[in-house]
């Protein structure tokens, strides 16, 4: 199926790794140009040579921090004509009230929350011009409410609601913006998260595949199916979904 994105111009954020990783690769075969971007300038030069040999298609990529000021004008400045704006970048840290400290907390937000705030704000324009597409990676960890995740459940919640109340106003502007929140991903993050709970539980971290037995299916989403939904919620196959969330977790119960 042909989803119409033959020639969009793409940023994506957090795309050195994992969900990014596999979007921009996803969506290079659908003959976009991206625009990529992280805090790893290495792994981003290697992704970005990879693509450009196997799809042919025009990518840049921009090394930086979208949790600092400087970071986000390094992006911004640079970025021209733009259709879809994919927020995927950060990781709020898991913990309870009383683990997460003051720094721990302000840092994850600063580069999720506040990154995926600021970085709309400054490109909405870009955006509006060419009737664009806002896709917000978010997390399922915003509709469970899990004390021991309690940074990223308030977090994830948040930008959930800028994804509703953005949507509302988008639409009066030829936009969209649309997020998706997946459960667990078969990434090297939760790879390392799995481990440090299988150490705790079973005192043996090479046990942590054991722990996605008890998910649907008994195992975690692949980066790939994520990225699959990005392709199709930013393409004009999905042109009358607005200021909605796909949650991709395996199913109800999860």
């Amino acid at each position: 199926m042909d989803l119409g994105l033959q020639g969009k111009t793409v940023l994506i954020t957090g795309a050195s790794q994992g969900i990014g990783r596999e979007t921009a690769m996803l969506l290079a075969g659908e003959g976009c140009n991206l625009v990529l971007v992280s805090r790893n300038g290495e792994r981003l030069e290697a992704l970005t040579d990879a693509i450009r040999t196997r799809h042919g298609v025009s990518v840049s990529f921009v090394a930086a921090d979208l949790s600092t000021e400087a970071g986000l004008e390094q992006v911004t400045s640079g970025t021209g004509d733009l259709d879809v704006l994919v927020n995927n970048a950060g990781a709020i840290p898991p913990g309870t009230l009383q683990q997460i400290d003051d720094r721990r907390w302000r840092e994850a937000w600063d580069l999720k929350v506040f990154g995926y705030i600021n970085l709309t704000r400054s490109l909405y324009a870009n955006l509006k011009e060419r009737q664009g597409v806002v896709v917000n990676v978010i997390g399922a960890g915003g509709e469970a409410f899990r004390p021991e995740y309690v940074a990223g459940a308030a977090g994830n919640a948040a930008l959930m609601a800028l994804t509703r109340a953005l949507g509302k106003s988008a639409a009066q502007d030829n936009m969209r913006v649309v997020g998706i929140n997946p459960g667990p991903v078969s990434t090297s993050r939760n790879e390392t998260m799995l481990r440090a709970r299988a150490k705790a539980e079973f005192r043996d971290e090479d046990r942590w595949s054991e722990l996605n037995a008890a998910l649907p299916y008994g195992r975690a989403a692949t980066p790939e199916e994520i990225a699959s939904a990005v392709a199709f919620l930013a393409s004009p196959r999905s042109g009358y979904t607005n200021g909605t969330i796909l949650t991709i977790d395996g199913g109800p119960g999860v």
